[in-house]
Parts: structure tokens; sequence; C-alpha cells
């Protein structure tokens, strides 16, 4: 799939809480939760994140049966994986109660989104247990499954079981410039390669609905051969506010696929990729959090081979608590580069 948008509106089931961070949780213990020190949102409640209002919003046909309309066409000309996910993930979300709160998802992409045509998401209610619900969504175009997702929700169980691994220490996002500030700094340079300007101004067209804010800013360009690892900053553009679980996890897996799968091609500056797409993806949410705030992208590979390639990532919470970790299969197929991009 390609890389981009999805939408989860207003409809997403989540019931309402005056916390930032609402007691949902694997593990409400541990680490203290020190969302209370945490810096209040820098955005004003009137800039409403398109991501809530549009890229994820739904259209209901039926019972158990939506459409998505409002997709981001990245230079691949295929639908983004990460709004197809965050999609799929809306419309099971849908068919839950509120009590229940996505702890995982397992999706696999089988064919290239068109973005030409709407998405159809057929929910199909698997099983209603005690403790844990599953959904199972196809996202149709054509008549044909695009993507097959299993999401399971969790009614909450707290455990004495709690552990986590510790947060990389990085600097600050409020130090570090965003990515479009990058983009600029680089545009800026009067030796600037022809083939690195192209390939900036490219980026800077791209009105993506995410901030980003890399702790590494070479190894987001690739200009050098480095660890298959990075992490960055990152949060939804706009304001989603709080309470709303489901939709801020629907948010987290349109941003988990935002730039995941080309970590494998860190060690790589002498090849670019000639095609690249998902080919599964799965997330695991474990503590509440506000994807309309910053939080860290942890993103690593360890593996590749085969044409494909596999990444791992872990979403922090500036507070050091875990909120979400994710992985991601891949196909890679590269070609060497005729002209180094020198910035």
């Amino acid at each position: 799939m390609a890389e981009r948008e999805a939408g989860a509106g207003p409809g997403v089931n989540g019931s309402t809480n005056n916390s930032d961070y609402p007691e949902y949780s694997m593990s409400p213990k541990l680490p203290e939760d020190k969302s209370s020190e945490r810096p209040a949102s820098s955005y004003a409640q009137d800039l409403k994140s398109v991501l809530a209002t549009s890229v994820l919003n739904l259209e209901k046909l039926d019972v158990d049966l939506y459409r998505g309309t409002h997709h981001w066409v990245p230079r691949t000309q295929r639908l983004f994986g990460g709004q197809i996910v965050g999609q799929a993930l809306v419309a099971a979300a849908k068919s839950v109660s509120d009590n229940l709160y996505a702890h995982s998802l397992h999706c696999y992409f089988v064919r290239a989104g068109d973005p030409k045509v709407p998405v159809l998401y057929q929910v199909d209610r698997t099983r209603d247990g005690h403790s844990f619900t599953v959904r199972s969504v196809k996202a149709i175009q054509h008549g044909q499954p695009i993507l097959i997702c299993q999401a399971s929700f969790q009614k909450l169980q707290p455990s004495p079981l709690q552990h986590q691994f510790t947060m990389p220490v990085v600097p600050q996002p409020e130090d570090l410039l965003t990515a479009e500030e990058l983009i600029h700094l680089y545009l800026s340079k009067p030796d600037l390669a022809e083939n690195a300007k192209q390939g900036l101004n490219k980026l800077l067209a791209s009105e993506i609905p995410i901030e980003i804010k890399p702790i590494n800013p070479p190894q987001l360009y690739r200009l050098a051969a480095t660890e298959p690892k990075k992490v960055f900053w990152v949060r939804a553009r706009g304001y989603i506010g709080e309470g709303n679980m489901k939709l801020h996890c629907c948010v987290a897996a349109y941003v988990s696929d935002f730039a995941f799968l080309g970590t494998a091609l860190l060690p790589y500056p002498d090849y670019r990729a000639k095609f690249l797409a998902s080919l599964d993806h799965a997330m695991w949410f474990h503590n509440t959090f506000r994807s309309d705030e910053w939080m860290l992208y942890e993103c690593e590979s360890p593996w590749a081979g085969g044409s494909r390639g596999l990444v791992q990532g872990r979403l922090w919470r500036r507070d050091g608590v875990l909120a979400a970790s994710c992985s991601q299969e891949g196909v890679l197929r590269v070609k060497p580069v005729t002209e180094p991009s020198k910035l």
C-alpha cells in the first residue's frame, strides 16, 4: 500500500473523560503517570485535526458497512496504507460498546489501493466475549479486498504484572526543527544538488496531516549509511481533544505507518527504492495517549533480505510511558543511485 491518510470521525465510539489520559491501560500503575506535568496542547481547540474531521471519517451505508472517500495520494499513486488501517479500525470500533478499547490489530495488505474510488469497509462481528471482543474488517475496492484486518478489543483489567522498556533519552520537541523547517533550511543552500532540490520540493508540496521533528535529520534524507534505526517526534496536526481513546488509537494507527518501512533502507544510501509496499501491519496498544500531542516514535529494522524488510516500532508518551508497539513487513525492491543527493 502507499503512504498516508485515514479517517475516524466523531462517530467512533468512546467514553468521555475529563482527564488527558483516562484510566485505560494494560498496566495502569507502572510507570507512574505524570500526565498532569505535561505541557498543555499548543493547538487551539478551533483548529480541528483533519484526521478527525475528514481523513478518518467514514460514512455509514448500512449495519456494519461503511464508506471512506477522503484520500491523500502520495507519489506512489497508491493509497496510503496507514489511512486504510486507520479507517478499518474506525469501522471496527463503531461496532463495539463504549467499555471496550482496542488492544491489538493485525492487517494484511492484499492489493494496492486505487485513490480514484471510495473504499468500502465491511465489518464481521467475529466474537463477543466476556473480556475480549474480536472484529474482522474487509476494505474493498472494485469488488475485491485490498486489506484484511482483525482488531481485538478488551475491557479494562488491571494486573499486578507490569513492566516496560525505558524510553530513549532524546532532545525535547521544542528544541528541534520540524521536517518542513529543515527542508526550507536545506533549500536555502546555494550549492544544493538539483536532484536533491527536486526531491525536497516534492516533500514540501505533500500536505500531510501529521507533524514530524526528526532527532537526527540526516537520517530523514538518507545522506549516509547508518544503522537501521531512527527516532522522531510525531503528532497529529490540529486539535483532537481528550476522552475519546478509540479515536486516538485510530489516529495512531495512521501515524504508525508513516516513514516506517523506509527504516530498512537506512544502511544503504547508494540504493533507492524503485518499489516499496507494505505487506502486513500489526499494532498493540498499551496505555492511553493523546495523538495530537508529541509522541516519540522509535523505529528499527532487525532484518532485511529476499526483497523484503522487517521493521518494528514503539510510540512513547512524553512522560516515558510506552503507548503502543507496532511491526510491519514490506516489499523492498531497489536500484543503484546514479547521482548522490548532497545537501
